[in-house]
């Protein structure tokens, strides 16, 4: 069950508000008026006696309640409470007019006849006040409350005894109604009540006074309350006027944070272009030192691959210029032993008196008509025989001749390939060395303006 549930409307609420106050008074947890305390036991007697209409609500359930909420929240107070009230006989002692408790007290009587003589000559207010003050002095120590139960758990009472003294409290009430005249019985019962209404005039004149006392500080209290009322407006119209120079200044701030933001925004984005552009370069710088090293090597092997052909080319060239000039010599000397050769014919045929007759002297034959010493046939076999021996060496001369033409054009070939050569390595050095040089200034420029 939940304590809320039984929290409405209460016919006992002014018994109920009337009693908390003096309720441990004098304890930390129950002194303020209004605190925490008294406001959790107000709600456990209140919904008690909501929840249990036969009893309702008692004098001295305020008690209970309070110890209990001196060990558990109130959720839990409640619900133990309830347990303790219907299910270990507790709510009995409050039925008809109190009749089970002054029976209980009969037997306490009984029990303590021979060890507490001061306690059985006390009343009722005596008694309570007994086990309220001096007992818990007394065992106030975690030990000394410890003897205490230990004590109490420990005595044995015997059923017997406390039938034995129920049924003797029971025949001494019907004896006392019987010897007991009517106008006694009313005269104690009017005593009874005349006391009552004392108590209750006191009670009402206290609460008047409380009452009185109330009003007077609760006017005080509420002049405090509208100077503080006025205090808190003035504070107020302050308030809402800082709070109105804050919002402005508030959105001021904001439209410089949104400004900031942007421009912000705006940086990072030209940082991250930035950033990639950097990247790039640099990527870019890696490409062209690669390129560069490529080119370099690539130069270097055209060089030492030129340096080889020139070197190649050269020695080709003064094979050639040996072989044309060892060909020059021949033919030189291959012609003096032909003008020698043939200035001998030439002498032969002049010394030859028939030879003589068919030559001129620049070596040419003659339209002539062959002697008649000679026969036309040994004149034809020499015929023969000399222009044969013409024809293999004018043979051999056009075979010399040819062959210096041949040595003169391939001296030329490669003396054109050999300028060619040149004029690409020379060509391949500039332009690549040019380009390379361009790429690197390019690159080392632009990375100086980035970090600028």
């Amino acid at each position: 069950m939940m304590l809320s549930e039984f929290l409405h409307e209460s016919p006992q609420d002014s018994a109920i508000t009337r009693d908390i106050n003096r309720t441990f008074p004098a304890h930390d947890y129950f002194k303020d008026t209004g605190g925490d305390g008294q406001d959790s036991l107000y709600k456990i007697c209140k919904a008690y006696s909501v929840y249990d209409e036969e009893i309702g609500y008692c004098q001295g359930q305020s008690f209970l309640a309070a110890v209990l909420l001196l060990h558990m929240p109130e959720e839990q107070a409640f619900s133990v409470l309830v347990k303790i009230m219907f299910d270990y006989g507790l709510r009995e002692l409050f039925k008809q007019n109190f009749e089970d408790l002054h029976c209980k007290f009969f037997q306490l009587e009984r029990l303590m006849q021979t060890s507490k003589d001061d306690l059985l000559q006390a009343d009722f207010e005596g008694a309570l006040k007994f086990f309220r003050v001096p007992v818990p002095k007394r065992y106030r120590s975690e030990e000394n409350a410890k003897k205490l139960m230990e004590l109490a758990c420990s005595m044995k009472i015997s059923q017997k005894k406390l039938k034995k003294y129920e049924k003797e409290y029971h025949t001494m009430r019907e004896q006392q109604e019987q010897q007991e005249a009517p106008i006694e019985r009313y005269e104690r019962e009017n005593r009874r009540l005349q006391e009552a209404n004392m108590r209750l005039e006191q009670e009402n004149d206290d609460l008047a006074h409380e009452l009185v006392s109330s009003k007077i500080s609760l006017r005080k209290d509420l002049d405090n309350a509208e100077e503080k009322a006025d205090a808190l407006n003035k504070e107020l119209l302050i308030t809402k006027q800082k709070l109105i120079d804050s919002e402005d200044e508030k959105r001021r701030l904001e439209d410089e944070a949104t400004q900031a933001e942007e421009k912000a925004d705006a940086l990072n984005k030209e940082l991250l272009i930035t950033k990639q552009k950097l990247i790039d370069s640099e990527d870019e710088k890696r490409r062209l030192e690669d390129e560069a090293t490529q080119l370099k090597e690539m130069c270097r092997r055209e060089l030492d691959k030129s340096e080889s052909e020139i070197k190649k080319n050269g020695s080709i060239i003064g094979e050639y210029k040996q072989i044309c000039s060892q060909l020059s010599e021949r033919l030189e000397k291959q012609q003096m032993a032909n003008r020698g050769e043939l200035e001998k014919i030439r002498m032969k045929v002049e010394g030859c008196e028939k030879c003589s007759v068919l030559f001129s002297k620049e070596g040419r034959l003659k339209a002539l008509r062959a002697p008649k010493e000679l026969s036309e046939d040994e004149i034809d076999e020499e015929k023969e025989a000399l222009q044969v021996q013409l024809r293999e060496m004018e043979l051999e001369l056009a075979q010399t001749k040819l062959q210096l033409v041949e040595a003169e054009c391939k001296i030329q070939d490669l003396d054109h390939h050999l300028a060619l050569a040149l004029n690409e390595v020379q060509a391949a050095k500039k332009t690549w060395f040019n380009r390379t040089l361009s790429s690197i200034k390019t690159v080392t420029g632009a990375q100086g303006k980035e970090t600028t």
